[in-house]
């Protein structure tokens, strides 16, 4: 079993369809998959995508391509907070926080993480920067405990498309016991 930095450094340098820009990040990279993966594959987490609305074209991108076939792994639980809120843009004040986390609760029961991808400053935003466990991939902001971008970045898009391509490579790598993302 090969420890986590240094399949994640070698991955960027053996696929040609990722860029040496991720290796640079790679000790801002790996404590944040690696907390995602454990909850999702050892605590049994479901994982909630929200994006930004200028993002949507990759929430649809991440659900379609997560648990594609040609994976050969077993489905994992990806869900677009849209299907559960499609009030999202409506949530504003604690009490509306506290009654869609409280539903939350009732429907997943072994417990639920947030994956947000967009602006910091969105109104999306609000709910996975206050939840526990959030994965961010944050756009200008400087914040800790997340994955931070620029959204004037012109090669943003091609970015996102890369980490999720090694993101979804580590989570076959841990499914198959190649790697332990714990180490």
């Amino acid at each position: 079993m090969q420890e986590f930095l240094n399949w994640t450094v070698d991955t960027i340098r053996d696929d040609r369809l990722l860029s040496p820009w991720l290796e640079e990040k790679k000790y801002e990279w790996t404590p944040l998959v690696s907390k995602n993966i454990y909850n999702l594959l050892e605590k049994g987490c479901s994982i909630i995508v929200i994006t930004d609305k200028d993002r949507e074209w990759f929430l649809e991108y991440i659900l379609t391509n997560i648990n594609s076939t040609k994976l050969n792994r077993p489905f994992l639980p990806f869900y677009d907070f849209k299907s559960f809120s499609k009030n999202i843009d409506l949530i504003k004040s604690d009490e509306d926080i506290s009654c869609i986390k409280d539903m939350l609760k009732i429907s997943f029961p072994n417990g639920y993480c947030f994956w947000y991808i967009g602006k910091s400053q969105d109104i999306r935003a609000t709910i996975p920067k206050v939840s526990k466990n959030s994965f961010l991939w944050l756009f200008d902001e400087d914040k800790q405990d997340a994955f931070n971008l620029k959204s004037s970045d012109e090669a943003l898009d091609m970015k996102l498309l890369q980490m999720f391509r090694l993101y979804n490579k580590t989570i076959s790598a841990s499914l198959f016991a190649e790697i332990n993302v714990e180490n």
